[in-house]
């Protein structure tokens, strides 16, 4: 009776994570692509890590770019960072589950490029601190703010008027 309940319960996580995984916007699976590689990065890092969930998911345009903010659950998995395959690796259960926050400004091109990004990651209890959240809020408001500046901004040549000579 344990295998079916297993199975079952196994499947409906594959499907919830692939819900979730098509749910998101083009620049949000970015930001979590980024995000695992920011984290694998890290030097005390040994073990590859996957997406186990992503909440709180943020999309705001404005005319200076889009802004994406979203916290990213992730689950340590059976394969080395160093590993060659990394594909087939499962996670383990009573692991590390860190937590990313992550906020990028993206400009309005058609191929956004990244204004300005914050990102930090760490163990979900310790986000939850008060003084590390608030530094969070505030660094997510400036990279919201990145881009925005140059809209109010004018300098000398950024435009020309022409006018005609009286006839």
């Amino acid at each position: 009776m344990r295998f079916p309940l297993a199975l079952c319960l196994g499947l409906v996580a594959l499907a919830t994570a692939a819900l979730a995984t098509a749910n998101q916007s083009p620049l949000q699976r970015r930001v979590v692509k980024e995000v695992l590689e920011y984290f694998h990065g890290r030097s005390n890092v040994h073990f590859l890590f996957k997406e186990q969930a992503v909440e709180g998911a943020v999309e705001r345009e404005d005319p200076s770019g889009v802004f994406v903010q979203l916290r990213v659950s992730l689950v340590q998995t059976a394969c080395r960072k160093r590993a060659s395959q990394r594909h087939n690796c499962r996670a383990l259960e009573n692991r590390r589950k860190p937590t990313c926050l992550a906020c990028y400004k993206f400009d309005s091109g058609n191929v956004p490029k990244v204004l300005d990004k914050y990102q930090n990651c760490g163990p979900s209890h310790h986000l939850a601190v008060k003084e590390i959240k608030q530094r969070d809020e505030a660094e997510c408001r400036a990279v919201e703010e990145a881009g925005r500046a140059a809209d109010t901004l004018y300098l000398p040549g950024m435009f020309a008027f022409s006018r005609g000579l009286p006839a």
